[in-house]
């Protein structure tokens, strides 16, 4: 019952946990105690249910074939991942490999760059609250830049009034 795509060797199924291999589990390897708490988790949980009243005595039948098919569905799934990673050439990825590095290293900010209205260095020789020259006042508190940017001004009013714009 060897498959080309398995990557459970012949030798190794017959140790695989029973559930496993009821399922035809391929691509998902689960050990013995996930394979305990599939099966018999799932038979437990259904019957505390039913007990508690929560739901009807058919929850211990349903509730472990559900937990099975979405063990298979991953199973499908998995064998489907593979199967498409297969078809990728290796030209494709190794720049895929190249593209996920992560780059570590400092970005250059040229010196003429202004991250504030008015430079950084004007910016911080103006006195505390004080409106860089460059930028001009709208009603109701708001400043503008020499790029029309609006930002708000700490010291004024706020936009929070219905009857600002």
């Amino acid at each position: 019952m060897t498959r080309a795509w398995s990557t459970v060797a012949t030798d190794e199924e017959r140790y695989r946990p029973l559930y496993a291999r009821v399922l035809g589990l391929r691509f998902v390897n689960p050990g013995g105690v996930l394979c305990f708490l599939f099966f018999e988790g799932a038979v437990a949980l259904a019957v505390l249910l039913a007990l508690a009243e929560l739901v009807s005595w058919w929850a211990v039948l349903v509730l472990p074939i559900a937990v099975a098919a979405m063990v298979k569905l991953n199973d499908v799934v998995a064998e489907m991942v593979v199967r498409t990673a297969a078809q990728v050439p290796e030209q494709e990825r190794d720049r895929f490999r190249r593209q996920m590095e992560p780059v570590v290293g400092r970005a250059r900010v040229p010196t003429s760059a202004r991250a504030l209205p008015g430079g950084a260095a004007s910016v911080g020789s103006l006195p505390r609250g004080a409106v860089p020259p460059s930028a001009r006042a709208w009603p109701g508190g708001a400043t503008t830049d020499s790029r029309g940017v609006r930002y708000h001004h700490p010291q004024r009013a706020t936009f929070d009034h219905p009857n600002e714009q």
